[in-house]
């Protein structure tokens, strides 16, 4: 067998550049007990908690691979609900940053989540259609709930009754009893999907957004209420107002599965609410006592409404028949008290509507106990604003207390480079140049400029060079931030730029069918004495075609110029004399780079191929497919004929140009990477997606070896193929509006598989000592049997034992599924060991779960076998007196915590009237000296 070449693997060292991901939501969160200060915010696969006063990172939530959709903050403020594109859920203690629990259940993205009013229950809505209730307390899934058609928008708890209401991009809102778990009412009021919904005025009114400009408006009503003789209707408003609508046919809500609902919710659309915005509503929230609410579309305007309470409403309503009586008065008229109503707009009314600086993507909002409402947006173009907005002021006026827009650029960075001493890195956007220390991440220089497309730092790394979509060549001085120079260099975009390799001058080549040769100059500045840097034009290569891209081979004999026929040509530097024509590329070259010896040149097409030629005669030595889209950028490392690739395809990919060999594929971006950049020294790749992230990686000193690197990713496709296999289907059981909440996942396989062996160790074992204490009995003495090294791992325990370690092992979300997945011929032995475990007290509430699923699984098989009879009797005997039992002590801890609360709370109280009684005390005896005093004094 011959030498394996070994390589040296790179990893992810860093995200930079990110604010915040336009996907996913913002939340205000609570560190350090202080709220309205910090807000969380999705950031590709990672949460980033800013502190909005200092402008600060205080918090990374690291996430695993996939992009964050979701957030949710929990109504303790310690926790913090993550869901993700693949429809996982984390929820993550933000004292410690850890994720502490992980649920898998949804197919595709989550697209909601909510916690109920005491933060026990979390429920999730996705683009799968599912809605899933997980008890966060025992880290398991409830069920899951079937019965929208398209993707979940909003999902909301009532807090007094045990019920739900979801949304949906069919057009309905549905209403779900969580006793029975069923669906009891359907809306279908709506023309066009549903987008949000909100709660308002104690639950008494449910408002929905849709894809035109109306909010509608809808009063709920408990049934119980109204059987009630004592309790007066409730008042319905009715749409008096222009802005508001009566219940129209068309609308009227089509009340589906009529005689469950009549025991429970009545729903009545009453009139709507009109919103500026012409387009759909992007998202709909209150804060959380429901009186402010406020709503977006796909504009950058914020509307914000309050919504008054009853007694503000009661004392409206005496204000406004008051001056109806007085109006009677004078007209000599009897006004019958009755007709006196408020419009819908009087009792929802419009506040301000606050303009951010560009489209708002999503919202969270608080009420300060001083009645000031902080509201955080998260806009499209990386940028975080914090507005205040007092109510008790005269004409409410938003005023923004924050932005938070250093630590990105506004759009996609399409240009980076490294600088000569690998330390800083240059990115180049539509608006902005910034340059980032490497080592610390931080921005370090932001100037302002125009489209651009490349860039270079000009050897000695203090001024940087731009090439722009006008044409532009901008000069940057990095010492004063300041532009130094702009020359108009070509009539099109300048597509690329190269830097000469003896560093006197440069190459550019543009859409206006040149290439331009350039020398560096020092020319007296007229302000100042000094020389300064400037850029002299002196050759030009005119062609046939826009040129795409152009690179020097290293003796600076040869330039490669890159054409949008789909061509490579090379001339020679000094003459300017044609010397190869590369072609087979199918699409145009859009990038390519010569080898550190000048004999490979490697070229990247939009046909996402990657050719490796050889520069002496331009024989073509392989045809590599590179990536699933354009190969946007190609770079050698230094020294090496290795070399990477970056593409539309999120992927950034490394290359052997000597072996044609794909060595590894670096996963980080979640959108397309427009560019990539290596630092002089082959250690660090810096690249740039549409996410709007910049990712670091650095080299290792960790060998890859290619083999070991196939079997990987052959386990990764195996692992992604079992996800999306067919779910295991319950005996019994038919797919309806309910179901089991996990999914079967490599983890919970795993967990089975952990399980199945524990069990097969336990039969050995058994088997052994039997065996053991037989040959014992006929030698007629007593030999120490060997124990097995798994168990003496665990401290010479039983093999009984050793079951149940590997049971409590099994994540809490996942037991269901992996029981589910566990052959019947390991249920037997398992249930015995159940009736072990349980009779001796341990563990009853994790064992009692696990057994009643496996009852309710494989019911016919236990039942139709004559060998279980006698353990599901034991069973049933054992399980009901220690439950009981358990029952018991948690109800006597119970008792005794209520009654150190009673007495803590009475002790408070006492402790709190002797404080004012001796404050009393203190100011009697300071007002009897000053009265000594002045009586001394006269």
């Amino acid at each position: 067998m011959g030498l394996t070449r070994q390589y040296l693997r790179y990893r992810p060292a860093a995200l930079f550049g990110l604010v915040a991901s336009a996907r996913g939501s913002v939340a205000w969160v609570a560190l350090r007990g202080e709220r309205g200060r910090c807000v969380a915010v999705p950031a590709c696969e990672h949460v980033f908690v800013w502190d909005l006063r200092k402008g600060e990172k205080v918090l990374i939530l690291k996430g695993l691979k996939q992009e964050v959709s979701c957030l949710r903050t929990s109504p303790d403020g310690l926790h913090l609900a993550v869901g993700y594109e693949d429809g996982s859920i984390r929820i993550f203690s933000l004292l410690s940053g850890e994720a502490n629990i992980t649920f898998n259940g949804h197919k595709a993205a989550v697209t909601a989540l909510q916690y109920d009013h005491l933060g026990g229950r979390l429920v999730s809505g996705s683009k799968d259609t599912d809605v899933i209730v997980w008890d966060v307390i025992n880290e398991s899934g409830l069920y899951r709930l079937s019965g929208h058609k398209d993707a979940v928008t909003q999902v909301l708890f009532l807090k007094e009754k045990n019920l739900m209401v979801t949304s949906g991009k069919d057009t309905l809102v549905k209403w779900w009893d969580l006793d029975t778990q069923h669906c009891f009412k359907t809306l279908v009021g709506h023309r066009t999907e549903v987008w949000g919904m909100a709660l308002v005025s104690e639950e008494k009114r449910l408002i929905t957004g849709s894809a035109d400009s109306e909010l509608r408006v809808w009063d709920i009503t408990y049934i119980q209420e109204v059987k009630d003789p004592d309790e007066p209707e409730s008042k319905k408003s009715k749409g008096s107002s222009p802005g508001a609508e009566e219940n129209t046919e068309e609308d009227e809500p089509l009340e589906l599965d009529e005689q469950p609902e009549e025991r429970l919710v009545k729903c009545s659309k009453v009139g709507s609410i009109m919103r500026e915005g012409r387009d759909r509503v992007v998202t709909l929230a209150t804060d959380r006592t429901g009186k402010i609410l406020a709503c977006h579309g796909t504009g950058a305007v914020l509307e914000v409404f309050c919504v008054l309470s009853e007694e503000e409403v009661q004392k409206k309503l005496e204000k406004k028949m008051k001056k109806a009586k007085k109006k009677a008065k004078q007209k000599s008229e009897e006004e019958p008290e009755g007709s006196v109503e408020l419009s819908l707009q009087e009792e929802i009314q419009r506040v301000t509507n606050i303009k951010a600086s560009s489209k708002i993507k999503s919202f969270d909002l608080i009420l300060s106990p001083k009645g000031e409402v902080k509201i955080a947006l998260l806009l499209q173009n990386n940028v975080i604003e914090a507005y205040n907005l007092n109510l008790s002021a005269p004409v409410p006026q938003a005023v923004r207390a924050s932005k938070i827009t250093i630590g990105g650029h506004r759009s996609d960075v399409r240009t980076l480079a490294f600088s000569s001493d690998n330390i800083a890195v240059l990115s180049a956007a539509a608006e902005s140049v910034k340059i980032w220390n490497r080592s610390t991440l931080q921005c370090i220089r932001t100037m302002d400029c125009e489209y651009a497309l490349c860039s270079l730092f000009v050897p000695g790394d203090r001024q940087v060079i731009v090439g722009t979509k006008t044409g532009k060549l901008q000069l940057y001085d990095l010492a004063t931030g300041s532009l130094l120079e702009t020359l108009d260099a070509h009539d099109g975009a300048v597509w690329s730029i190269a830097l000469s390799p003896d560093q006197r001058g440069f190459v550019t080549g543009g859409a206006d069918k040149c290439v331009k040769f350039w020398e560096f100059d020092l020319v007296k500045d007229e302000s100042s004495v000094q020389k300064r840097l400037s850029m002299k034009h002196v050759r030009v290569l005119q062609l046939d075609e826009d040129v795409l891209c152009v690179r020097y081979s290293p003796n600076q004999k040869l330039l490669a110029v890159s054409l949008l026929d789909c061509t490579v040509k090379i001339f020679y530097v000094d003459t300017l004399k044609f010397f190869l024509s590369l072609y087979g590329h199918k699409l145009p070259v859009l990038c390519m780079d010569i080898s550190y010896d000048g004999t490979l040149i490697a070229t990247g097409s939009a046909d996402r191929n990657v050719k490796i030629w050889g520069l002496d005669f331009g024989d073509c030595h392989r045809s590599l497919f590179a990536h699933d889209d354009s190969v946007m950028d190609l770079q050698f490392v230094a020294k090496s004929h290795l070399f990477f690739t970056a593409g539309k395809d999120s992927k950034i990919k490394q290359w052997d140009a000597d072996k044609f060999e794909h060595i590894q594929t670096l996963e980080g971006h979640h959108q397309e990477v427009w560019c990539l950049a290596l630092s002089p020294n082959g250690d660090y790749v810096v690249s740039a997606s549409h996410d709007k992230s910049l990712r670091l990686w650095e080299r290792t000193r960790e060998p890859l070896v290619l083999e070991e690197e196939r079997e990987m990713q052959r386990e990764a496709e195996y692992e992604e193929s079992v996800a999306k296999e067919e779910q295991p289907v319950v005996a019994g059981e038919t797919r309806g509006e309910t179901g089991l909440a996990g999914k079967k996942t490599i983890e919970t396989i795993k967990a089975a598989e952990r399980i199945m062996e524990a069990i097969e160790l336990y039969r050995e074992e058994t088997a052994k000592l039997q065996e053991h204490k037989a040959i014992c009995k006929a030698a007629g003495k007593e030999v120490p049997c060997p124990v097995n090294p798994i168990l003496r791992a665990y401290g010479n325990i039983t093999p009984s034992a050793y079951v149940l370690e590997v049971f409590k092992k099994v994540k809490s979300s996942e037991l269901e599924e992996s029981l589910l997945v566990l052959p019947f011929s390991y249920v037997p032995d398992l249930l015995r060991l159940f009736n072990e475990y349980i009779h001796l007290g341990s563990e009853v509430e994790l064992l009692c779960r696990a057994l009643l699923f496996l009852l309710k699984v494989h019911f016919g098989q236990i039942t139709s076998n004559q060998m279980l009879v006698t353990v599901i009797e034991n069973l049933k005997k054992t399980t009901i007196s220690r439950v009981s039992e358990a029952r018991d002590v948690l109800g006597f801890n119970m008792a005794g915590l209520q009654h150190l609360k009673r007495e803590i709370e009475a002790k408070d109280e006492v402790t709190f009237f002797a404080d004012a009684t001796d404050r009393f005390e203190e100011k009697k005896r300071k007002r009897k000296k000053k009265e000594k005093m002045v009586l001394a004094m006269l």
